[in-house]
């Protein structure tokens, strides 16, 4: 069993979406982080910096293993169960390099700007600035990468995409008025959005937590 630590945010779906998608029975520990719930010692002993999502895999060889940061649960569940990350080759490093690219990029970004535009009072023009902008750079890139490729890795569905879908889903809703001219232009991305939102694991991840 697994136990799913988590919130209703997009790094938080990272990890249901590839749970639901490997079918994995597995319980959800909802960590309420307007509550700051993230700094209790219960979750610190979990994940020590703080965040969600984090998972104790109570099956794990040697004993319950806890391992926190998206990116580092989406790639043990993977290579533990033998899926939607490519064992060896050209395949696994591109899944792997886009995997990073959304962890180094994309998420932090579409993150300050979700900040900066919905959770400040004090708006900063400067700020929101840079944000938009650096978000559509690499929105862009990823339209560009799709016009290639079908999935972000190449033909098959991989962690990589399962990394970037909450965030990008979350650029079209939550900051769709933020983002709007920007992401009319970029067809290729929409027609991912749809396959990848038509997949019904994604349906039930996006899901997790219940609230």
């Amino acid at each position: 069993m697994i136990s799913l630590h988590t919130w209703a945010t997009p790094n938080g779906r990272k990890a249901s979406i590839l749970l639901e998608e490997l079918a994995l029975p597995y319980e959800v520990v909802m960590v309420n982080i307007g509550r700051n719930e993230q700094f209790s010692p219960a979750c610190l002993a979990i994940s020590p910096n703080n965040k969600i999502p984090a998972i104790v895999d109570h099956d794990a060889e040697g004993g319950p293993l806890a391992v926190f940061e998206s990116g580092a649960i989406l790639i043990y569940l993977a290579e533990k169960y033998g899926r939607f990350l490519p064992e060896s080759g050209s395949e696994r490093y591109k899944a792997l390099e886009w995997l990073h690219w959304h962890d180094g990029g994309l998420g932090p970004t579409l993150s300050q700007l979700f900040f900066f535009v919905k959770f400040t009072r004090e708006k900063s023009p400067l700020a929101i600035s840079r944000f938009i902008a650096e978000a559509d750079r690499l929105l862009t890139v990823m339209d560009k990468r799709l016009a290639e490729t079908t999935y972000l890795a190449g033909d098959e569905y991989t962690i990589s995409d399962i990394a970037s879908y909450p965030w990008v889903s979350a650029a079209t809703t939550s900051l769709g008025d933020v983002l709007i001219e920007r992401l009319r232009s970029k067809p290729v991305l929409h027609r991912w959005i749809q396959t990848v939102s038509d997949r019904p694991a994604v349906k039930r991840g996006m899901a997790v937590p219940a609230m």
